[in-house]
């Protein structure tokens, strides 16, 4: 079964059958109150960046297999400086969340969404710091268009990551942050020399576990995000 068809499957069964994913994320959905949290919605695109294969081979995975994401900009008020998917609150004029997120990905990447073919939706999860109820949107990239950071006031950098790089043992940490006598630990990743941590590494620890991928680490390596 090819990386497409696997994602396909996903997207097409994620919001109406209870999955490991669903269980995974139950406790972030839990986080905000759907009564009054905002809506928003991130696009997870998975492609082919043929130019740059991973470093890492993983059977699991093509080499070529990528991840968009976007460094948010230092100067934000919310998540400054984290590696995120493309995403943002769902408008009024906004179809959908699928259409959300198509927009806010092509205003913060300058991608084309008619090349963008829509999976389906992954469950809810809650974001508490900003108070958001995120949807996910599962996407797969049938036609790229090169991509780049439109407003600096907005991100960093744009970057594309291949997945079996992703999945190497090596590159995940665990993270750990400290807020008063308590400590958050969540799955995170350390690639194109940026830590993806927080709610984008716990979604995609979660997405690579549901679809078989994920390989084993160790969990004991851990490191403290920059705040």
């Amino acid at each position: 079964m090819s990386a497409y068809t696997e994602l396909k499957a996903l997207g097409a069964t994620a919001s109406t059958r209870t999955t490991s994913l669903d269980t995974t994320l139950e406790l972030l959905r839990r986080s905000v109150d759907p009564a009054v949290a905002r809506r928003a919605a991130v696009l997870i695109l998975f492609g082919n960046l043929d130019d740059k294969p991973a470093d890492f081979h993983s059977a699991g995975v093509p080499d070529e297999l990528d991840v968009l994401l976007v460094e948010r900009a230092a100067t934000l008020n919310d998540h400054p400086g984290q590696v995120a998917f493309p995403g943002g609150a769902v408008d009024a004029g906004d179809a959908g969340p699928e259409a959300a997120a198509l927009r806010e990905a092509q205003e913060e990447t300058g991608l084309d969404p008619a090349g963008v073919v829509v999976l389906g939706t992954l469950p809810e999860v809650g974001l508490p710091v900003s108070n958001f109820l995120v949807t996910p949107v599962l996407g797969w990239w049938d036609r790229p268009t090169p991509v780049n950071v439109v407003d600096y006031g907005e991100s960093a950098s744009v970057f594309r990551v291949p997945v079996a790089d992703l999945l190497n043992p090596e590159n995940r940490r665990t993270a750990v942050i400290s807020r008063g006598s308590e400590s958050h630990r969540s799955p995170a990743f350390l690639v194109n020399g940026v830590l993806v941590w927080g709610f984008t590494g716990i979604i995609l620890n979660a997405v690579l576990e549901e679809l078989g991928w994920a390989l084993p680490w160790d969990a004991a390596r851990e490191v403290v995000p920059v705040l």
